[in-house]
């Protein structure tokens, strides 16, 4: 709604500052470059195998045995067109009419809608900001039924940027050890954008007794600033690999035969602009996260990853805006900042959570600071009562 909304602004000529993008606003590094430039010089222009090439296989086990301690053989490993058809392939071949995934709310928008057209019931779990919106073990216990068929796990999250440490997915896998129908799939694609010093865990690597029925997605979209060369990967059982790779055999066929190569030299070659760019974004979003809070009626937690933060406005619901518009749900104060500010934002709503709203701080300072005073420009341009409702 809020996107074809600024689509429709755009096209008259407004200058819309857009805070929505799911992307970095850095370089791909130039050796990545360069490794595309000499593959296609070397004439590696055909069609690769289905599931990758055995090179970018064996970076990619290398990551996963230096980075996490998880050892996978390449009939284990599939690479993708981006981390979202992995995790598509993944619940086309194994989801059933009516088999159950969980999907804990806040919740990257793809979850529900690929279990749905896998023929699934997506079966959402609150994780308020409370709880530091992370799934509860108690919680999780409760979802499961004799038809759930997976748990989607994403850490750090998008849209909140929660992090789950060691100890809080040991205590997930100890009511997962209750229910063995049940498959783990892990969606890791921010891991190197982690912020304050907390540690990277991943389920396989925390619980090594259910790596037999976990799916650990990652790509390098996001460590990277690759997201338009398009590969993801995943690791886990060769069974559900092997199936995944058929699918993809039948639809998209191997990715991108350069992609994989710069892919592999991301993987293997100088990772300094991880933690240079990982630096930029935190002074980022601390900035952010305090000008939001300056806001009367805005309530921001601090996230522990990703680069977006997701701020409540709930305080705002009742009051009325220069035209007598109602702010009733996040959907109502994002229309309010595109039509009062030019300022695109994204509904919490389209994460499950209708009380808050997300900003991309992959932005620079200079449209970030901009951004946040028009927030609060629009903020005071909002009367009336409030509803006495506490942030969720």
């Amino acid at each position: 709604m809020a996107g074809q909304r600024a689509r429709e602004l755009r096209a008259m000529g407004r200058d819309i500052l857009g805070l929505t993008a799911g992307e970095p606003d850095f370089e791909t590094p130039g050796h990545v470059k360069d490794a595309a430039i000499r593959a296609m010089s070397d004439g590696q222009t055909r069609y690769t195998d289905v599931g990758g090439t055995p090179a970018l296989k064996e970076a990619i086990a290398g990551k996963f045995l230096t980075e996490n301690g998880l050892a996978y053989t390449p009939g284990e490993i599939i690479v993708g067109t981006g981390a979202k058809q992995v995790i598509f392939n993944a619940l086309m071949c194994t989801v059933a009419a009516g088999d159950e995934v969980i999907v804990p709310a806040p919740y990257w928008v793809s979850y529900p809608d690929i279990a749905l057209l896998a023929g699934g019931v997506p079966v959402f779990v609150d994780c308020p900001a409370a709880a530091g919106f992370k799934l509860q073990p108690a919680d999780l216990e409760r979802a499961i039924t004799p038809r759930t068929r997976w748990l989607m796990l994403n850490s750090p999250n998008n849209p909140s940027g929660a992090t789950y440490t060691r100890v809080e997915l040991q205590a997930l896998a100890e009511v997962l050890r209750r229910h063995p129908h049940v498959w783990i799939l892990t969606d890791d694609i921010y891991e190197h954008l982690i912020y304050g010093g907390v540690e990277f865990a991943t389920m396989a690597e925390a619980a090594p007794d259910l790596k037999d029925r976990t799916l650990t997605v990652n790509g390098v979209s996001k460590a990277y600033a690759m997201t338009g060369w398009r590969i993801g990967y995943g690791a886990g059982p060769s069974a559900l690999v092997k199936a995944m790779v058929k699918l993809q055999s039948q639809s998209t066929s191997g990715p991108n035969s350069i992609a994989q190569a710069a892919a592999v030299a991301a993987l293997t070659g100088p990772q300094d602009t991880i933690a240079s760019n990982r630096h930029e974004y935190e002074t980022r979003r601390d900035m952010v996260v305090a000008a939001l809070n300056a806001i009367d009626g805005i309530r921001c937690e601090v996230p522990d990853g990703a680069f977006y933060v997701f701020a409540s406005c709930s305080a705002l619901f009742g009051l009325r805006t220069g035209k007598g518009t109602v702010i009733d749900s996040s959907d109502d104060w994002v229309m309010h900042l595109l039509d009062s500010q030019d300022l695109a934002a994204l509904q919490g709503s389209a994460y499950g959570v209708p009380t808050h709203f997300r900003i991309s701080f992959a932005a620079s300072t200079e449209q970030l600071l901009e951004g946040c005073r028009r927030i609060a420009r629009a903020r005071d341009e909002l009367s009336g009562q409030a509803i006495n409702q506490e942030p969720q």
